[in-house]
């Protein structure tokens, strides 16, 4: 199944230097560390790659693809104030580009139940987003990074797992993008060089109604 976003439950990623050191439940990474501290190099790697994925997956997808929604699938569309406000969403992921040439360069996903959440913990604000529903259920944390881009870093959770593998643990489930805003009630997040299947992901992020 081609979904995104995760369980209810999230993680809380600890840092110490660039190793992933703890994980506790029902949170997500203090949103003034720096994701630079948590992310594994193969990520760090991934998340400069941006601009390369999008390039190599668009050469892959049919302009026509493209121009039906112009302002999801431009690299340079990023608004001031990229964090979703807390609360429920509808989400769908788009698939961009195929790996080696094999496969679809292009699907799209029906629209599943996902939130961003926030909590406090020692006083400082943390945020999380997670996916509601679905066999494969990313779930991760959100940190700040500029005014307008934040960075997604969390993990796959499969079939009846019930609760998220510890970030960086299993290279396969790690998972790291962008966040960005690109209208006023509309985001995105982009994940570059996932691990399988494409050369990118675009998960559309919309208030649920």
């Amino acid at each position: 199944m081609r979904t995104w976003f995760g369980t209810a439950a999230c993680m809380m990623v600890v840092a110490c230097g660039s190793t992933v050191v703890g994980v506790a439940s029902a949170g997500a990474a203090r949103s003034n560390l720096d994701w630079r501290r948590v992310a594994t190099p193969a990520d760090r790697a991934r998340l400069r790659g941006w601009r390369g994925a999008w390039v190599a997956a668009l050469a892959q997808v049919d302009p026509e693809e493209v121009a039906r929604d112009p302002v999801l699938f431009n690299p340079d569309r990023s608004l001031v104030d990229p964090l979703p406000p807390a609360g429920p969403y509808r989400c769908r992921t788009y698939k961009l580009g195929a790996r080696a040439g094999i496969g679809p360069t292009f699907t799209a996903s029906g629209w599943f139940a996902c939130r961003i959440g926030t909590s406090e913990d020692d006083g400082e604000r943390v945020v999380s987003l997670v996916k509601l529903d679905g066999s494969q259920r990313p779930v991760g944390s959100v940190f700040a990074d500029t005014n307008a881009r934040a960075i997604f870093l969390g993990t796959m959770e499969l079939g009846d797992e019930t609760r998220p593998m510890r970030y960086g643990r299993d290279a396969n489930r790690d998972m790291a993008g962008l966040i960005e805003r690109i209208a006023p009630q509309r985001w995105r997040v982009v994940l570059p060089y996932p691990r399988f299947e494409s050369l990118l992901d675009v998960v559309e992020l919309v208030p649920a109604a």
